[in-house]
């Protein structure tokens, strides 16, 4: 129990940090997303005529879910490494690190998420049944950044160059996960390939409940559930292998 509470307290301090280091503050984690949909916007949009009469809304149901995966591993991915000075000085279990950064990304995602649902109910967008599914797709993809998050934070320091594959490969991922075009227009062959990418099929899921207002894929969830599930078994594994090991690499 000591731990839990200290990953929230020092989530909340590195928030409060963060805040007060900024002209305007927590204002940022609001304008990102925008900023983000208005470039594709003017791209895809505009430039290639492509998207159709929704494609804001489309574009800030997948923006919003992915920054709050790509930030969260970005950051995660680094953190045993980024608190070499503390653990050389105290011992502390090595999942503290990650699960900080998780905490520090959901709570920003928390007060994001909703603003997204204003936007889409001010522009007509219909509060309908469909939105309560949102629950266990959002606790889905929790699962799937924390385990995710945690299994790179074990292998950034014995693999430092993974930092810049991680890197590259979440860019990559980026255009990979239908963040700003309609997986569904591609070719079968292409979407099936595009559709073996968890994030791709979250993305997929809250469009489906915000936008068509339809429920989730229960077969999508699902395979969402068990990439995780796999994944977080590995996460576990290797933080109690490395321990007290990790040490030795920083």
């Amino acid at each position: 129990m000591h731990h839990i509470e200290l990953i929230f307290v020092k989530a909340w301090a590195e928030i409060r940090s963060e805040v007060s280091r900024a002209y305007i503050g927590f204002i940022w984690w609001f304008l990102e997303p925008l900023l983000y949909m208005g470039a594709f916007y003017v791209l895809f949009g505009i430039g290639l005529r492509q998207g159709g009469d929704n494609f804001l809304f489309f574009l800030l149901c997948g923006l919003v879910p992915w920054k709050w995966f790509s930030s969260t591993l970005n950051s995660g991915s680094r953190s045993i490494v980024a608190n070499a000075g503390l653990i050389n000085q105290v011992y502390l279990p090595k999942y503290v690190f990650p699960l900080i950064v998780v905490v520090i990304n959901t709570f920003k995602f928390t007060l994001v998420f909703p603003v997204l649902l204003l936007i889409l109910m001010l522009s007509g967008f219909e509060l309908s049944h469909s939105w309560w599914s949102l629950l266990p797709v959002l606790v889905i993809q929790l699962l799937m950044v924390a385990s995710c998050t945690c299994l790179l934070s074990c292998l950034v320091p014995y693999l430092p160059d993974l930092r810049y594959v991680i890197d590259n490969g979440m860019l990559l991922l980026m255009f990979l996960s239908g963040v700003f075009f309609n997986i569904d227009a591609m070719a079968p062959e292409i979407r099936s390939i595009l559709l073996l990418n968890p994030i791709a099929l979250l993305l997929e899921c809250y469009r489906e409940i915000l936008l068509e207002g339809s429920m989730p894929n229960l077969n999508d969830l699902a395979y969402v559930i068990f990439i995780s599930f796999l994944t977080g078994i590995s996460a576990i594994f290797l933080l109690k292998r490395i321990d007290r090991r990790v040490i030795k690499e920083l």
